[in-house]
């Protein structure tokens, strides 16, 4: 797995999450668009290792699916705190992502909870994944 990857993984990700929630099927929408995010920041961690490749399962700690974790992982703290300070709506926004974790698989997500999440990561001005995408 290398940056490009990832990148096009966090693409895929969403694009099966906005299919399964036009089905109404918002549980699984909820759990990939997670992973969308998880991508995306696995896409830049990549960045900044050798040639942009992954590294192997011996690096445990990037094999975490928490944002908070991997956006230390990807040296993006100090620019997350600029973006959560200059923008209520992007603190927001990152909240609500941060609520996602990988055991939602094992939980059932009402509309309300994924159209939430879509809506945190993709707004254009101030979503999660518009601001992931400047550091990948």
């Amino acid at each position: 797995m290398n940056r490009n990857d990832f990148q096009r993984l966090a693409g895929t990700r969403i694009r099966e999450a906005k299919a399964l929630f036009k089905a109404g099927e918002f549980s699984g929408a909820y759990y990939l668009a997670g992973y969308a995010v998880e991508c995306a920041l696995k896409a830049c961690y990549a960045k900044s290792v050798q040639r942009h490749d992954f590294p192997d399962k011996r690096v445990r700690q990037v094999f975490t699916h928490d944002p908070v974790e991997l956006t230390r992982l990807a040296g993006l703290n100090d620019e997350l705190q600029m973006a959560v300070r200059s923008s209520r709506n992007f603190a927001a926004a990152w909240e609500v992502v941060c609520k996602w974790s990988e055991d939602s698989r094992y939980t059932v997500s009402a509309r309300q909870d994924a159209e939430a999440l879509f809506d945190a990561i993709n707004r254009r001005k101030d979503g999660v994944l518009p601001w992931i995408k400047r550091y990948w």
